[in-house]
């Protein structure tokens, strides 16, 4: 049995497909979905491990995944032990039927959320809300929206997505976009006994949610990871799964003395990982020669949400609404009355965050070759991937968490004492453990760690 997206993924990670790694296919589990999702699952996070052991002298065939696990890890992972998680939606995020079809917004984000009471400026009430959208057509509310500086993406049909304009954009985008160079100085491994990473400084400016799975991925195996906030961001919803294993620090990057800190940063840093809109960092005053003036061996991993070329390529996007815009949350059937219907979790980030994971780890092996690389990725490429092999809405033997899918021994989180899925992933005698619990941003000074 040919595990989908393999091949595809592992030429676009080291210029060549790959032997398949060893999964655990013959119970046939699977997440319900008109796509493959947990083999889409089990070959980014497959794809991840192998690079690490191709970095550290592991063979493939010395990878194994559990593709089970590996499903339950493209959803939220802890599972509270006498506390509650916060509500991952803000109540207006939803979907909507508009004059003439299905519309999401995305209004997590405060000022995403103002953006959009601003353009429909209904009577307070989300069924005050959802009669006003009512009124509009979904393209005019889309359109609007995201002028507005709001999320919004009308539901659109796949063959309409591959008309459109950003749909043939993102089609002749790779998969994976490189870009390299000579190193300037000579690096040696970043391993330490036991951790693969336990070398490796990486700077993170991610948000939800692709980016810091990456950076998440990263920790397991031993990573420095240093997560900077700006002033004022949370993300409350997600803290519990995206800050495992991290430090966290906060920098206004407005503010001189803090950049002279960020900047020190940078230059002591192996890689830099960002999600940031297309253009937001280098309005900062940090665009790509600056970042290499300061660091000239910096490795840079970046995602955005539509892709890099195209008329979209400047828009904010997130899992949800790329679902919609690509045309993977459409309705099964005839007729555009019925629902969306979305995929059972958000693969689009996870998968997407597997595969920077993976660029991340054989740009490290490139550099002790001689090169630096960087690269680029979005989730509207990694939708399009998805989208080539079929699933099935009613698998034979679906996934569901087990008690044994559990690890054994307690998270003592920031919140209180969870539970936390075991992990997906083993590299040889390496398995994946992260050395601090899950806690909130902002909790830690802007320092990498002390050895």
């Amino acid at each position: 049995m040919t595990l989908a997206y393999w091949t595809d993924i592992t030429t676009a990670l080291f210029g060549a497909p790959l032997p398949e790694i060893d999964t655990d296919r013959d119970a046939g589990c699977a997440l319900p979905s008109a796509y493959a999702v947990s083999d889409f699952a089990a070959a980014t996070i497959g794809a991840a491990g192998v690079a690490l052991g191709r970095l550290g002298g592991v063979a493939p065939g010395a990878v194994r995944v559990d593709r089970r696990r590996a499903s339950l890890w493209f959803d939220m992972t802890l599972r509270p032990d006498g506390w509650d998680s916060p509500d991952a939606w803000d109540a207006l995020s939803a979907n909507y039927r508009a004059r003439d079809g299905w519309i999401r917004l995305h209004t997590n984000a405060p000022h995403h959320r103002a953006a959009a009471l601003r353009v429909v400026a209904a009577q307070p009430g989300k069924d005050a809300f959802a009669e006003a959208i009512a009124a509009w057509s979904a393209a005019d509310l889309e359109d609007a929206i995201v002028r507005a500086g709001g999320c919004a993406a009308q539901l659109r049909a796949p063959q309409d997505w591959a008309r459109h304009p950003q749909g043939r954009a993102v089609r002749a985008e790779p998969l994976i976009h490189w870009d390299q160079r000579a190193a300037q100085a000579r690096h040696g491994a970043v391993g330490t006994p036991g951790r693969p990473l336990g070398r490796c400084r990486v700077l993170d400016l991610t948000r939800i949610l692709a980016g810091p799975v990456a950076t998440r991925f990263l920790a397991g195996f031993g990573a420095d990871v240093l997560r900077i906030d700006p002033p004022g961001w949370t993300e409350p919803a997600v803290e519990q799964e995206i800050t495992l294993g991290k430090r966290c620090a906060e920098l206004d990057l407005r503010a001189a003395a803090d950049r002279r800190v960020f900047e020190r940063l940078l230059r002591e840093a192996d890689i830099l990982v960002h999600g940031l809109r297309p253009g937001a960092l280098a309005g900062l005053g940090y665009d790509t020669p600056t970042l290499r003036g300061l660091n000239p061996d910096l490795i840079d991993v970046t995602l955005c949400a539509y892709g890099w070329t195209g008329p979209w390529a400047q828009r904010r996007g997130f899992d949800s609404l790329v679902q919609m815009s690509t045309g993977i949350a459409a309705p099964q059937g005839d007729g555009d009355a019925r629902a969306p219907r979305p995929l059972p979790v958000q693969a689009l980030d996870h998968g997407t965050g597997y595969l920077m994971a993976a660029a991340a780890v054989q740009a490290l092996a490139l550099r002790e070759q001689g090169r630096i690389a960087s690269a680029r990725l979005s989730l509207a490429r990694s939708a399009h991937l998805l989208m080539q092999c079929a699933g099935s809405l009613a698998p034979a033997h679906p996934v569901t968490l087990r008690d044994d899918d559990l690890a054994p021994a307690p998270e003592n989180t920031h919140w209180g004492p969870a539970r936390r899925v075991a992990p997906p992933v083993q590299v040889g005698d390496w398995s994946q453990h992260w050395d601090r619990a899950a806690g909130p941003l902002r909790r830690d000074p802007p320092q990498w760690r002390v050895e």
